[in-house]
């Protein structure tokens, strides 16, 4: 059996970004730049105010009591056109353009005005509360990267650098098909022996939220013109994930179906709980991963291996998943060769701390404590007994 980082490595070799297209900034959250982001500007345009005040010569105030004559103002959005003189200054805001030969500013709560008289009560050296032209960023600086996933703050900086548009990357396709007599569509009659098919929508939750576009097939059944029946499914996809019947067991199909159709299997089978029953290959060179039909093991699979996969493929080149470190809250016992990933709440302790709580079950039907979960804990093949107070690694399900 694989381990968990040498598998997702192998998963992760060879694939590709999709291709680039262009989209406006209004819909760019959430997707990867295929090119960097130019500033088409800069920023800010011109010396502004970072306070409001007086705009004034740096010369005129080596000393405090100083009288300057007030000739004019600079609200945001109507600069002052004239040029401020020896022993003059102009009323001005924050963000508003420093007027031509002032070159720095008294701050209102340091001086008084009467009249056309400000009186300072402050000294004042060249730059003082003076953000100056570029401060920000430059006309032609590179603001984000190649590969960088859009969020608020790089959609906020990319309008701010006057794009209306950004080259990004295609929403991967991502197929999604469970497998199994027994499962039957949220919502209908649930007969004998059926469940309702929970793990498609689970898996299409994780795969939008990891920038790609979910597709969700038709439940392939425990016969084998079903499997063989996708290859007629698969145009325009980017990735295929597979759910369940990927063991040895009489009714597990689906890797024999889908060698007829073209895989070429690379592995199956990692050392770790759960999720064990793991299948990576190429269906006909697209990229096929088929995870655990237990509901717990294929999130945790999807976490694990899916999303780092569809990161890539969406442009990213840092891929998740991202492990912290959190305080173990309980005592956690031995481990055996398969790397664990145990489900816990997160909770601050009276230090402010991190401190992660497994749960005291852990069996792998169980959906609902998953739901509770703030976090895995990452236990290491053959970890020794760990106590409470010890810092422990995890993975955070609750920041998504």
């Amino acid at each position: 059996m694989l381990s968990v980082s040498e598998a997702r490595e192998r998963i992760l070799q060879g694939l590709r970004p999709t291709a680039p297209e262009v989209v406006s900034l209004a819909c760019g959250s959430g997707r990867v730049t295929a090119l960097p982001v130019m500033a088409r500007l800069d920023n800010p345009p011109a010396d502004v105010s970072s306070m409001d005040g007086y705009a004034v010569r740096a010369a005129d105030l080596s000393a405090t009591g100083v009288k300057l004559r007030l000739i004019g103002e600079s609200p945001a959005g109507h600069p002052f056109d004239g040029t401020v003189g020896a022993g003059e200054c102009v009323r001005i805001y924050t963000g508003s353009i420093v007027p031509d030969g002032a070159d720095a500013i008294v701050i209102q709560e340091n001086a008084t005005q009467h009249d056309d008289i400000v009186t300072t009560s402050q000294t004042a050296t060249a730059g003082l509360y003076v953000r100056r032209k570029g401060q920000d960023f430059a006309r032609g600086h590179e603001i984000i990267p190649a590969g960088r996933r859009l969020d608020a703050r790089g959609i906020g900086v990319a309008a701010a650098a006057n794009h209306p548009w950004v080259t990004v990357h295609r929403r991967p396709r991502v197929g999604i098909v469970a497998t199994g007599d027994e499962l039957c569509l949220p919502g209908d009659p649930i007969g004998p022996g059926m469940i309702a098919n929970s793990n498609t929508l689970m898996l299409a939750t994780l795969v939008r939220a990891a920038g790609a576009e979910p597709v969700m097939m038709p439940v392939a059944r425990d016969r084998m013109e079903d499997l063989l029946a996708l290859s007629h499914m698969l145009d325009g996809l980017d990735m295929l994930v597979t759910i369940g019947g990927a063991s040895v067991g009489r009714y597990d199909l689906v890797q024999e179906g889908l060698k007829r159709i073209g895989m070429e299997p690379d592995f199956w089978k990692i050392a770790m709980r759960p999720g064990k029953p793991l299948m990576h290959g190429r269906l006909n060179g697209m990229p096929l991963i088929g995870v655990p039909g237990n509901p717990v093991a294929a999130f945790v699979c999807g976490t694990l291996f899916v999303v780092p996969a569809l990161q890539r493929l969406a442009g990213e080149q840092d891929v998740g998943p991202d492990v912290d470190v959190a305080i173990l809250g309980e005592d956690v016992a031995a481990n055996d060769q398969r790397e664990s990933y145990l489900r816990a709440r997160l909770r601050r302790d009276s230090a402010g701390m991190l401190t992660a709580l497994p749960f005291s079950r852990q069996d792998s039907a169980m959906l609902h404590l998953l739901t509770e979960s703030q976090a895995l804990i990452i236990r290491d093949p053959l970890a020794p007994p760990a106590r409470k107070g010890e810092m422990c690694r995890i993975i955070r399900l609750d920041i998504r």
